[in-house]
């Protein structure tokens, strides 16, 4: 992997700021090593030296007898993956090597911020860690961590010239996960028994009421990035998710595949033009086709604050439901603010609009999300948001609504979220959420009430 000349001097100048431990570290990184006690403090000091002179090799023969066992010192973890990161730099490094001294900085330093999430110093060195390994979606998660962490100029400046090169380089996005989901309405049906018809009373079969259940759900995706000339690159890539309950009535699948070109238009603001290809399955069985194309941009303000926007037209056909042919159109607009280091708050905002066949089923809605997420010691990451979406109809609805007016339909949910850092299972994370969803409307048998939950295990590449 190649780096380029300004990241390298930054590893060069991360040794040097390390020594030299200025204000902005002693705030930020583990005890001096005179409070490490007699019992390491001499290792630690030899380590330490070696370091200063680039020996990152014998540094590391020094600190890992340190590591084993558990319950390391601060700065005996801190210093080990620092020695790691730099001699996995070194050149001539067959690639298992540089990958496993990568691993072990990384599984150092993540024991470290497990337990102090505010500790920038050592979140710095974990994004380089993520960065040399290629992980970019995790590297550039922590330098922005990083950058709210008010460093000085000199490091703001090359982390953001980190950043500029995770978005610029070549390589493979992913992720996968899988999950238990029990929910109270799986199909978000209605509870209401009697409908009405001209004022007259009908009984539902008891088959048509709300269905709970546990289900299976697993997703994965990629994308692959590749740069051309003058700013200029190539996005390519695609999502699969799944779905499975009892029987076959409520099982979902859905396939999506995108690809185009990304257009980076400065330092901080990029622009992409994408073909969009989407299938759904439902009970197993194909239900609908998209084919169209979105727009998508991205935009860094601050340090903390990045802003991004998405349009999409797309055709849709369905297989039995012709009804419903039309085109479907979205744009959303949304932003996140990283407040503190273990701190992180989200909104988004959006519009869509369907025009089927079938005029009844045309509408308009809109939507807005709200969202945060906090870092807390031992390891655990606690998060909340909620989301608001109105829906209105443009056509009669006839007997479903009073008089025949048009549908009006708006739905609340609100989501926690409970995740441990520390704790893996085949490098897959366990987290635990519920979400509570209520739908209001005007339409006899449309509105609804679900609390549906998820242990799943997700794994970011």
């Amino acid at each position: 992997m190649m780096i380029a000349p300004a990241c390298r001097a930054f590893a060069f100048a991360a040794a040097v700021f390390l020594v030299a431990a200025p204000a902005w570290s002693a705030a930020n990184a583990p005890p001096s090593p005179a409070a490490a006690g007699p019992d390491v403090g001499d290792p630690v000091a030899r380590a330490r030296a070696l370091i200063r002179e680039f020996k990152f090799n014998e540094a590391l023969a020094v600190l890992r007898p340190l590591t084993r066992g558990g319950g390391a010192h601060a700065d005996v973890l801190f210093l080990f993956g620092f020695a790691a990161i730099e001699a996995s730099r070194q050149p001539d490094i067959a690639e298992a090597e540089r990958d496993a001294l990568l691993d072990d900085a990384i599984g150092s330093l993540r024991v470290m911020l497990n337990d102090r999430p505010g500790l920038v110093r050592v979140r710095l060195e974990l994004a380089r860690a993520f960065f040399y390994k290629g992980e970019d979606s995790l590297s550039r998660r922590h330098f922005e961590r990083v950058l709210a962490g008010e460093p000085p100029p000199a490091v703001a400046a090359n982390v953001q010239r980190f950043l500029a090169q995770i978005r610029a380089r070549r390589g493979w996005r992913m992720h996968a996960g899988a999950a238990i989901a029990p929910d109270t309405n799986i199909g978000g049906t209605s509870a209401q028994r009697t409908l009405y018809i001209w004022g007259l009373p009908f009984q539902r079969d008891a088959e048509e009421l709300t269905t709970s259940g546990v289900g299976v759900s697993v997703w994965a995706g990629g994308e692959y990035r590749y740069p051309l000339d003058g700013g200029l690159g190539l996005r390519a890539g695609g999502d699969i998710s799944r779905r499975d309950y009892a029987g076959e009535r409520f099982d979902r699948l859905f396939l999506s595949g995108h690809a185009g070109p990304r257009w980076l238009v400065d330092r901080n603001t990029e622009v992409s033009l994408l073909a969009s290809v989407r299938r759904r399955w439902t009970a197993n069985v194909p239900d609908h086709d998209d084919f169209g194309l979105r727009v998508e941009a991205g935009h860094r303000f601050t340090r903390r604050v990045t802003a991004n926007a998405r349009t999409a037209w797309h055709g849709r056909g369905y297989r039995a439901r012709k009804f419903l042919d039309g085109p479907v159109a979205d744009l959303s607009l949304g932003g996140s603010w990283v407040i503190t280091p273990t701190l992180r708050a989200n909104a988004a905002t959006g519009y869509g609009r369907e025009r089927p066949k079938a005029e009844r089923w045309r509408h308009d809605r809109r939507w807005l999300r709200l969202g945060v997420t906090v870092a807390l010691p031992l390891g655990f990451t606690v998060g909340g948001g909620g989301e608001v979406r109105r829906t209105g109809y443009e056509s009669n609805w006839g007997f479903f609504t009073p008089g025949g007016e048009p549908r009006r339909d708006r739905t609340r949910s609100l989501r926690l979220s409970v995740h441990n850092r520390a704790f893996t299972v085949l490098g897959f994370s366990p987290r635990l959420s519920v979400v509570n969803e209520v739908r209001t409307t005007n339409a006899q048998l449309h509105d609804y009430k679900r609390t549906s939950g998820e242990l799943s295990f997700v794994r970011q590449f």
